[in-house]
């Protein structure tokens, strides 16, 4: 059984056989400001549904990237060092390594494996992303989603998919991996700089990444919390409503609520 803790944004506690996991640590407090490069930026609007000191031990942590601040904030990186693992991009394994932080980086379709005494071990396979339109790497950096497998898992992977947009990097999940949780990264994230360019999933794109997928049950995540996340939960439960083979697959965590899958 796996459970799964929504904190906010795109910060998870994934627990399963012992071993606790936290995506893309954001702990910092309601009301700041925040500069993400190349005229853009944000403001964090709610709290963490649990604090950082309230969360226990932290065997990994699965960062997508490490320089957006809406998914690793201040208070989410002094989290690192007492962390164990943190995987992430190549890139930003070189920039959080030292200082205590025991990084491995990971490029698209490269695997570890979190190993412990007493614990079954789980792989992690790096799953491509692409954080924006066509040509905006050079821009928005190197991003990683995690597909997790362990022995005796019984309906296939359990697959973060990381800030993306819908490209064939990301369909290409649907070729090689068979999906038991996806935990949907959407928000459907604009700029004004950019117009109407998005640089994560919306809506009818997860519809349509889901449909390839085929995933058991669906995790929406990274949908509230910041003003530059333009399509809340209501839109994405249209999106789905649209989609009736799909929306009874849907699970909406109740932030702060442990929830078994």
């Amino acid at each position: 059984m796996v459970r799964i803790t929504h904190i906010g944004g795109p910060t998870a506690l994934i627990e399963v056989g012992g071993w606790r996991l936290l995506t893309d640590p954001t702990f910092d407090p309601a009301g700041g400001s925040y500069r993400f490069g190349w005229g853009t930026g944000s403001e964090k609007l709610t709290e963490p549904a649990i604090a950082a000191d309230q969360l226990g031990e932290i065997d990994a942590v699965l960062l997508s990237h490490d320089h957006h601040e809406d998914n690793l904030d201040a208070a989410g990186r002094a989290l690192l060092p007492a962390c164990g693992t943190v995987l992430t991009t190549q890139a930003g394994a070189r920039r959080l390594g030292g200082d205590g932080v025991r990084a491995r980086g990971l490029a698209p379709w490269t695997s570890t494996t979190l190993e412990r005494d007493g614990r079954t071990p789980i792989e992690v396979t790096a799953t491509p992303c692409r954080h924006g339109p066509p040509l905006s790497h050079p821009i928005v950096g190197d991003v990683v989603g995690f597909a997790l497998r362990w022995e005796g898992q019984q309906e296939g992977v359990l697959w973060i998919s990381g800030d993306t947009v819908l490209y064939d990097g990301v369909r290409e999940v649907a070729r090689r991996l068979d999906v038991g949780t996806a935990v949907l990264h959407l928000g459907g994230v604009r700029f004004p700089i950019s117009g109407p360019l998005r640089y994560t999933l919306n809506g009818e794109e997860a519809v349509e990444l889901s449909r390839l997928v085929q995933p058991r049950t669906i995790v929406p995540i990274h949908y509230e919390g910041w003003k530059h996340f333009r399509e809340g939960r209501a839109d994405a439960e249209t999106a789905f409503a649209a989609a009736p083979e799909l929306a009874e697959r849907v699970r909406w965590l109740e932030l702060g609520v442990p929830a078994d899958l």
